[in-house]
Formats: C-alpha cells, sequence, structure tokens
C-alpha cells in the first residue's frame, strides 16, 4: 500500500509529464527562422513574360485589387482553416467588397466584367487560397450564371442583387452518388403538382451547400424525362445538407451530400431557361474557363512562394537558388505558367468572339491542370521537408490540386470531349462486347 507522500509524488510526476506533453507547438517563425511562411504573401514574381501588358486597365486594377485583399485578408488565416476544414466566414464581406461575385452578369447588382477580367480575379483567388477561389466559382460562375442566364426576369430581380453582395450565398447541385462523369442519366426527380413541383433525390459533393442559403438543382421531370432546374431554399421540408468529412485537398470547402425527400418548390422557383441537360452547357462552358484559370493561380502562389524560399534557406553555405538544379526546376516551374497563362487567355479571347468550343475550353481545362500538377510537385521537392507543411502553403496547394484536376470533368473525360470534336467519333461508352468475346 502507497504511502500519501509517495502517491502524491506519483501525481505530480504525472502531472509534469502531461504538461511536457501538452505544450503547443512552438511558431513556424521560432521553429524556422530562415524562411518566411505564407502567412506573409510573397510579392508576385511569375509574370516573366509580361501579360499583365494584354490586360486592359480595368483587369490590372481588377487584379491588384484581388491581390492585395486575398494577401492581407486571407493568407493571414488561410492554413488555419485548412488544417481544421472549417470555412472562414469573417472573410465573407471582405470578398464581396471586391465586387467579383456576379462575373460577367450584366444589371442586377453584378459587376459586368469581361471573361478575361472573371478569369484573371479567379485566378489571384487561388493564388493565395484555392478554396476561396471555388467558393466564388460555385457561387458566381455556376449558381448565380445560371440564374443569370437561365432564371426570368422576377428570379433575377430577386436573387441576383444580394448573391453579387454575398449577402446571400448560393450553391449548384448536379453531380449525384451515382453519376459523376455521366451527370446527364442523373436519378433526382421533379414531378408536377398543384402550384409547384416535388423533388426526390440525392447529390454528393456539392461545394457550399451546407450553409448556402438558395441551392439551384437539377432533377429529372417525371412527365418529361428532360432535365429541369430549381431553385429550392435552405430551410425547404425534407431538405437536408450535411458535410462530407476526411478530405485531403480543398479542405476550407464545405463539400455535402444532399437528401431531398418530397421537397415542394413553387412555380416561380423552377428555372424556365433549363429544359434539358444541354441548356447546363452554356454555364459550364464559362466555368470550365474558370476552372482552367484556377491551376494557374495555384501555380503563381507556389512559384512565388518558392522563389522566395530558394533565396532565403541557406544549406552547405549558400542560398538554395545557388544551386544549379533548384534553379533548372524553378525555371521549369515559370515556364510552364507562362504557357499556362497564355492558353487561359487565349480560351478567354476566344470566349469573348464567340468562336469558343466545348472540345476547345475541355482542352485548356485538362491540360492547363496537368501542368500545374507538374509545377506544384517540383514546387513540393524544392521546399524540401517543409514542402509537407501548410506554413508554406506548397503542401497545401498540391492537395488542392488533386480536386481541381478531377472536378468540371475529369482529365480523361476533358480530353474525350476534345477528341469527340477533332475526330466526329464519341468514345465515351466503351463498345459493346461481341457474343464471342463473352465466351
Amino acid at each position: 500500500m502507497k504511502v500519501p507522500a509517495a502517491r502524491a509524488q506519483e501525481d505530480m510526476n504525472k502531472e509534469a509529464k502531461s504538461a511536457y506533453f501538452d505544450l503547443p507547438a512552438l511558431d513556424v517563425s521560432v521553429a524556422f527562422p530562415q524562411a518566411t511562411p505564407a502567412t506573409v504573401f510573397p510579392p508576385s514574381v511569375s509574370d516573366y513574360y509580361q501579360f499583365d501588358d494584354l490586360l486592359t486597365a480595368e483587369e490590372q486594377a481588377l487584379r491588384k485589387r484581388v491581390r492585395e485583399c486575398m494577401e492581407k485578408e486571407v493568407a493571414p488565416i488561410m492554413a488555419k482553416y485548412w488544417e481544421k476544414a472549417e470555412f472562414p466566414f469573417e472573410v465573407v464581406p471582405k470578398l464581396g467588397a471586391l465586387r467579383v461575385a456576379g462575373g460577367s452578369i450584366k444589371g442586377y447588382g453584378c459587376p459586368n466584367l469581361s471573361i478575361t477580367a472573371n478569369a484573371i480575379a479567379t485566378a489571384e483567388l487561388a493564388r493565395v487560397d484555392a478554396s476561396c477561389s471555388t467558393f466564388i466559382l460555385v457561387h458566381s460562375s455556376l449558381a448565380m450564371l445560371t440564374i443569370g442566364l437561365c432564371g426570368s426576369e422576377a428570379q433575377k430581380q430577386k436573387y441576383l442583387p444580394s448573391l453579387a453582395e454575398l449577402k446571400t450565398i448560393a450553391c449548384w447541385a448536379l453531380t449525384e452518388p451515382d453519376y459523376g462523369s455521366d451527370a446527364s442519366a442523373l436519378r433526382t426527380t421533379a414531378r408536377k403538382v398543384e402550384g409547384g413541383w416535388i423533388l426526390d433525390g440525392q447529390k454528393r459533393w456539392i461545394g457550399n451547400s451546407t450553409f448556402a442559403d438558395i441551392l439551384v438543382i437539377f432533377a429529372r421531370n417525371t412527365a418529361t424525362n428532360q432535365i429541369n432546374g430549381f431553385i429550392v431554399k435552405k430551410d425547404a421540408p425534407g431538405l437536408q445538407a450535411t458535410k462530407i468529412e476526411n478530405k485531403i485537398g480543398l479542405r476550407i470547402v464545405q463539400n455535402g451530400d444532399i437528401l431531398l425527400e418530397k421537397v415542394f418548390v413553387p412555380d416561380e422557383d423552377r428555372l424556365s431557361g433549363v429544359n434539358s441537360f444541354q441548356d447546363t452547357s452554356k454555364v459550364l462552358a464559362v466555368s470550365r474557363v474558370m476552372v482552367a484559370w484556377q491551376p494557374i493561380g495555384i501555380s503563381m502562389g507556389v512559384y512565388d512562394i518558392c522563389h522566395r524560399y530558394l533565396k532565403e534557406r541557406k544549406q552547405f553555405g549558400s542560398p538554395l537558388a545557388a544551386f544549379q538544379i533548384n534553379q533548372q526546376k524553378l525555371v521549369r516551374m515559370l515556364s510552364n505558367i507562362q504557357a499556362m497563362f497564355l492558353v487561359g487567355w487565349r480560351l478567354c479571347k476566344l470566349y469573348e468572339s464567340g468562336k469558343m468550343t466545348p472540345g476547345q475550353a475541355s482542352m485548356g481545362k485538362s491540360w492547363i491542370s496537368l501542368k500545374a500538377r507538374e509545377t506544384v510537385s517540383l514546387g513540393r521537392e524544392l521546399l524540401g521537408g517543409n514542402g509537407i507543411l501548410t506554413d508554406f502553403l506548397v503542401a497545401k496547394a498540391f492537395c488542392d490540386l488533386e480536386p481541381i484536376y478531377t472536378y468540371e470533368g475529369t482529365y480523361d473525360i476533358n480530353t474525350l470531349v476534345t477528341g469527340r470534336e477533332i475526330t466526329g467519333i464519341a468514345s465515351f461508352r466503351p463498345a459493346a462486347l461481341s457474343n464471342r468475346s463473352r465466351l
């Protein structure tokens, strides 16, 4: 039997041991003082071919405004929220003040930006944080644009002004658990009843859905078997949106599962301009261009971080930038960014002139995201051990790029869209097996 004094000493030892293991982590600026973390974002140094000269004065001013906001307001907090997989609602008013939500929509409080300006803003958001870029893209280039292109005049007047100011938030629900690349085969149904419609079904991977005020939902009309669009309020009875956990990329984005069980939508919230799956194409044409600019922005941010890091970090008595192999990798990254920017810029100009085809948009998105993967991977190599820490952006960007490589059409599906356009032959479905091959 232990005497009281011995028991007291044992308790003290346990407390001391617990206190030792419960110590907070050192701030990275103390733990690794040789390089500046991404909370202090570096200046942009990736425009080696001076593409800024291709932009109008208005587009240059917008780029400067978005860049300053992201570096000042988002960079200091992004890693914290990314680690917790939580959304930084505190920055929403600041993003709203940028006046980029609504993109190219004219009127209704929207900014009426050129496609090029919209793309530049998308890249500048992604340069610092891909999740913030995705939040705006879903809200603006998908949900708002669907209302702007396919909604009635009354719907535009009712919903777009507050969405443009980010006073209300929207999401866009097309993908389902069983239908991702094959989205046109979706099973969510819309049944006509007196005064409106009854929606039943399930959606998955829907960004912003857990906190969106309105949800743009696509469902199959049971009478016509065609795809229709609907605006659903967040408090609609029978609607449930829950967060998808355990993501390794875009962790700040709140992707959700949506369940619709006999959700009533009044006739006034039926999007009259969506009468088939093809009607989503005019929205996806814009959003695919915007998604192509996200990897450009991510690559720009990674290059900026690596450029500064290699000049600050020293080994063997010299800055890492002095080593030939590191310079070679940095130049490869910079070369990729120049090419990616030029392809993205040309896509914008093709769209603005009415010449862009679906195949061109798909090739742009697939190729740019592929080159961005290479670029960010090189950046991860350059940072060594610090390349796996979110403190220096690159690890976070490395993970954030993976879902972007996949959404708005996987790399493979987008190449098949282009392949169909250049050959006239669709190859999305495998050829039917012959009777002989089944034997």
